[in-house]
């Protein structure tokens, strides 16, 4: 049994491990910890607490994948709703499709009775308000001036923080696999923006007989280079965990992207040997539990930082 997580997971793991040890599947202890991490409103990328879009709302985007049958659900640009990484669940167990969006996403949601609940804080307010209002970007959305097209209010934002998210990756004492993410997105991003969180292939990528991976940081990269699914192929193919990180983050950085970004990717291969890497090398870190574990391991991240 392991489980392992991104840095913002921590309290989330030992609860997904907890369960592990009371024999919960892989799918469980990945629900459990990131439903922790979403209910945590000091972290402004997940979940409640979320930075809002341009408008001020706060839109979640969620994927789980269960690397036996390769079954997967997603959310994206969910609003009102605490536990987007729930409602993926459902949509993965009671629906034919993978990913529901917008207010068909929500309609399924108030029919599952998932929770609901008001996402943005007072913090995440104040900094909405203070990034916004000093650019003048602030008066423009409120006065929903046709004139002033939000296209052009995100490029004042580009850079800010468009990246974010929660990874679990988890392995149960059967050897099943399975790996989630969930996230708010790119802070104050043009609104219905999806990034690789709730792309299956893109974001987070399970499968039993190989491995599982899951990505962190500006999604446009992930999307574009489906990289989780590229991960997990590497896997098959017989790369070690660290060797399909490198190449995958390799990739990434020769991507004529334009702007500056950073990706981290974290896989589990069907072994359960794990691997960390990041373009922000060490000073990037990752969580890692095991059975006989109290507490976390905060682990450094490989790979070299991208030039610039």
């Amino acid at each position: 049994m392991l489980i392992v997580g991104t840095a913002n997971t921590a309290p989330g793991l030992v609860d997904g491990m907890a369960a592990l040890r009371d024999g919960a599947s892989a799918t469980d202890a990945v629900e459990v910890a990131l439903r922790a991490v979403e209910s945590n409103p000091e972290d402004d990328s997940v979940g409640l607490g979320g930075l809002p879009n341009l408008l001020g709302q706060v839109e979640l985007d969620a994927s789980i994948m269960e690397g036996t049958g390769l079954r997967a659900g997603a959310v994206g640009a969910l609003a009102g709703f605490l536990h987007p990484i729930s409602v993926a669940r459902k949509v993965m167990e009671l629906l034919p499709h993978v990913l529901l969006v917008g207010e068909g996403a929500a309609r399924f949601a108030r029919e599952t009775g998932a929770e609901t609940g008001e996402l943005l804080t007072e913090a995440s307010l104040t900094k909405y308000r203070e990034r916004l209002g000093a650019s003048g970007v602030l008066a423009a959305v409120e006065t929903d001036d046709p004139e002033v097209p939000l296209y052009r209010l995100l490029q004042q934002h580009m850079h800010y923080r468009p990246g974010g998210t929660a990874n679990v990756i988890a392995r149960d004492r059967e050897g099943r696999l399975a790996c989630g993410v969930t996230t708010s997105g790119w802070a104050f991003k043009y609104p219905g923006r999806l990034g690789d969180s709730p792309i299956i292939g893109a974001g987070g990528y399970a499968d039993d007989r190989y491995g599982a991976a899951a990505c962190t940081g500006l999604g446009e990269v992930a999307l574009r280079l489906c990289t989780a699914h590229s991960l997990v192929r590497s896997l098959a193919a017989g790369q070690s965990a660290d060797e399909a990180c490198a190449a995958a983050l390799q990739e990434a950085q020769e991507l004529p992207l334009g702007m500056p970004f950073v990706l981290n990717i974290l896989a589990l291969d069907a072994q359960g040997r794990q691997a960390f890497w990041s373009t922000k090398g060490p000073e990037a870190r990752y969580l890692s539990l095991g059975p006989e574990e109290d507490q976390p391991q905060s682990l450094p991240a490989s790979g070299l930082p991208t030039a610039g």
